[in-house]
């Protein structure tokens, strides 16, 4: 292992160029207009990894985007690891805030920016350059297979399918992602749960048109005004979630869990001001880093209807819209929480409106055991490159790709990402540390040594 870990070292700038240029491929799933710089993508990775020696490397197509595929397997009574990343990013906008454009790297005190470059390229990548650390000394400690989607920043809506034609192919002893963060900088940490989704659209119509407001206003009913109310109630004092029948299946933070998240250097107010808010709001009585990752949640992300252009006009408007989201923790499942949604605004919704209701997307959450081989090696590993024990973390997000490798493959994954909350992924000026990328490399070689033993 020591002279994998060299190898990263005397090697490291040239890592970091190769990054930049698979950083330089607009692979923008979301944008048509860029499904041949996604395909191209596809294509430099495979060409990359047939270069460092890797077997079997395919571009895979699918439906949608192409799935890479690679393997180095052989060696008997070791392991098989599974790893999975994305090399498709999200769309730059908005481009008057980069400081510099998105898709030409640069590094800038020690952090590499551009579009991808921790979500999810550069994490992918640390797996792709701890393979070659390997592969250019002592050989593979284990067996591993790669698969790289194009569709994750679109929800990954072919992947499922993909896993379960290929099942076979991919059997494996434990799924690896590096797609997730660390809990702050300087602060080893290995994610263990995450929370699901529901999101759901909500229509509510008065009228068959939009009408004056003087001649109607005072007996037709307002649809914005009656979505607004319902909204408004569906929490209570607690900021508890008012829908009946939220919290039924909700497995809920063991002692051990509390103690764990109250030991974490998390400072409350410092995380508040940072986002400019005047102060926080959480379920009673949880903290507010227990809130954000480990019990579910209902927001409104998007509300409209009317006229919203500019100066006056004195409309009553025949709908009014809003999306709403639930994040979930496991034991919530999203058809579950997107039922009990529709029977609460239909049943809630006043009778002078009609209300239609619409399932836009969900996935669902995932615990995975912190005592297994796997997550230990990950831990040993993550010590090994810090100094120090990491912390065993929830985060709020979700990744529902985690759950279907359990459903399809019964596999369950190791969550060990390099990311911080504050690298703007999704957002402009994304960037992603040096030392972070170096760190996930230099662990992640490690990790492939403890999981063998």
């Amino acid at each position: 292992m020591q002279k994998a870990l060299e190898y990263t070292g005397s090697h490291f700038d040239s890592f970091v160029d190769e990054l930049s240029t698979f950083l330089r491929i607009p692979s923008v799933s979301t944008d048509e207009a860029h499904a041949a710089d996604v395909r191209r993508a596809a294509e430099w990775l495979a060409d990359h990894l047939r270069n460092l020696g890797l077997d079997g490397v395919a571009v895979m197509d699918t439906p949608g985007h192409p799935v890479v595929y690679a393997e180095k397997i052989g060696i008997e009574g070791a392991p098989t690891l599974l790893v999975y990343g994305h090399y498709d990013v999200q769309p730059p906008d908005p481009m008057d805030l980069w400081t510099s454009p998105p898709f030409e790297p640069v590094v800038k005190n020690g952090q590499l920016y551009a579009r991808g470059s921790c979500d999810d390229k550069g994490q992918l990548f640390m797996h792709v350059k701890a393979a070659e650390a390997w592969m250019k000394t002592s050989g593979m400690p284990l067996n591993v297979k790669y698969i790289f989607e194009g569709e994750e920043e679109i929800g990954s809506a072919h992947l499922a399918a993909f896993l379960e034609k290929h099942r076979d192919k991919l059997a494996a002893d434990v799924v690896m992602v590096s797609d997730t963060a660390l809990f702050g900088s300087g602060v080893p940490s290995i994610t263990y749960g995450l929370r699901g989704l529901a999101y759901v659209e909500i229509m509510v119509e008065a009228c068959d048109r939009d009408l004056h407001s003087g001649v109607y206003g005072g007996a037709i009913h307002n649809p914005i005004n009656a979505l607004a109310a319902m909204i408004a109630d569906l929490h209570d004092e607690n900021h508890r979630v008012t829908v009946n029948g939220f919290y039924d299946n909700v497995i809920d933070l063991t002692d051990e869990e509390r103690r764990t998240m109250a030991s974490l250097p998390f400072n409350a107010d410092e995380w508040v001001r940072e986002t400019g808010a005047k102060g926080s709001i959480t379920e009673k009585p949880y903290t507010a880093l227990e809130g954000t990752t480990a019990r579910p949640t209902l927001d409104c992300n998007g509300i409209w209807g009317g006229f919203t252009g500019k100066g006056a006009k004195t409309v009553l408007p025949a709908r009014a819209h809003a999306k709403i989201s639930c994040r979930l923790v496991p034991g919530q499942t999203p058809d579950e929480i997107t039922e009990k949604l529709r029977i609460h605004f239909e049943k809630n919704a006043p009778d002078t409106v009609r209300v239609t209701f619409r399932n836009l997307h969900g996935g669902h959450g995932a615990l995975v055991d912190t005592t297994g081989p796997a997550m230990q090696a990950a831990s040993r590993a993550m010590e090994a490159t810090y100094g120090q024990k990491p912390y065993f973390v929830r985060t709020g997000g979700a990744i529902p790709i985690v759950a279907e490798f359990k459903r399809i493959l019964g596999l369950e994954t190791v969550l060990l990402g390099f990311g911080l909350d504050t690298d703007a992924i999704h957002s402009p000026n994304e960037h992603f540390g040096l030392d972070r990328f170096r760190a996930g490399i230099d662990t992640i070689t490690r990790f492939m040594a403890e999981y063998r033993e």
